[in-house]
């Protein structure tokens, strides 16, 4: 078992933890919705993806972003997961990250969608 992201309780009160697999995903969140530079002590970590929310949209910037994105999961994650399908779309001014990934440790197949935190007002 694993700690669950992000960090909270559980109805005993004590750390909510998660299964490995999920642990997978929390970490592929973590790497999407981080931005280079928050990190103390890696501030090359994350993704740099929140940093296009509001760029104009166009085939040009999707194909980048797709790029940004499989290359910071596999620098990061590389060793846990392999990507096998990848889009990023921007649907009502949030960006919508649909991935498809093998967990390497289990050989289960995940597809899962992180959808941007919505920005404080």
């Amino acid at each position: 078992m694993q700690i669950r992201y992000p960090y909270r309780f559980d109805g005993r009160r004590r750390t909510a933890t998660t299964s490995d697999d999920d642990h997978v995903r929390d970490l592929i969140e973590q790497v999407l919705f981080t931005q280079p530079g928050e990190r103390v002590n890696r501030p090359d970590f994350g993704s740099g993806l929140l940093q296009l929310t509001f760029a104009p949209l166009s085939d040009e910037l999707a194909a980048a972003t797709e790029f940004l994105v499989r290359g910071a999961l596999e620098q990061w994650l590389g060793q846990l997961i392999s990507i096998d399908a990848l889009s990023v779309v921007r649907e009502d001014g949030r960006l919508l990250v649909d991935i498809g990934y093998t967990v390497r440790r289990s050989g289960r197949q995940r597809t899962d969608r992180f959808a941007q935190p919505a920005v404080p007002a």
